[in-house]
């Protein structure tokens, strides 16, 4: 009996170690907005869609969702070359310049796109024109992701479609200033 109870402690110890030695997860935080407009000019330059995720500092949701899904995202380095992700903030007092350049209350930009629970994540070009299916709240951690993967994919899928008729437009005879 005591062998066993040694043998328990042992392998205990062994994945306490294990879990110990492992390194920790890089530290990542998810941007907050500051200016729409450069962000939206960014996106466009490197081809990605922008994804802002509207939060409110005391909304659990938007921390479970932060933890779980967004900071994973953004730790793994997989969405870089696809989206550009920053956080715009609902609490009072917050300011954002938009999409046209004018600084507004996050509110009021929130009510233009009719924000109403956080949170509310948006997959937008850099005219601040959705992409693709909002995601509005969070209820299923293990689910999300994939919704989350699906309407990146959707919002990729839009901004390459355009740049492929933009470049087909750029080749077509006769539209090329003479």
């Amino acid at each position: 009996m005591e062998s066993m109870r040694l043998a328990i402690a042992t392998l205990g110890l062994l994945a306490t170690t294990a879990a110990a030695a492992q390194p920790p997860l890089p530290p990542v935080e998810v941007p907050v907005a500051a200016d729409l407009r450069a962000e939206g000019r960014a996106a466009e330059r490197s081809g990605r869609a922008l994804v802002l995720v509207f939060a409110s500092e005391d909304c659990s949701y938007c921390m479970v969702l932060e933890e779980e899904i967004l900071k994973p995202m953004l730790r793994s380095g997989e969405y870089d070359h696809r989206i550009r992700m920053r956080k715009v903030m609902l609490d009072a007092g917050e300011s954002v310049v938009d999409f046209a350049g004018e600084e507004v209350e996050t509110a009021a930009l929130a009510d233009r796109y009719g924000v109403f629970v956080t949170p509310t994540v948006l997959f937008v070009d850099a005219e601040g024109t959705e992409l693709a299916t909002r995601l509005v709240g969070i209820n299923t951690v293990e689910l999300y992701g994939g919704y989350m993967d699906a309407a990146i994919d959707q919002a990729v899928a839009r901004i390459e479609a355009r740049a492929r008729l933009a470049r087909h437009a750029a080749d077509e005879p006769g539209t090329a200033t003479d």
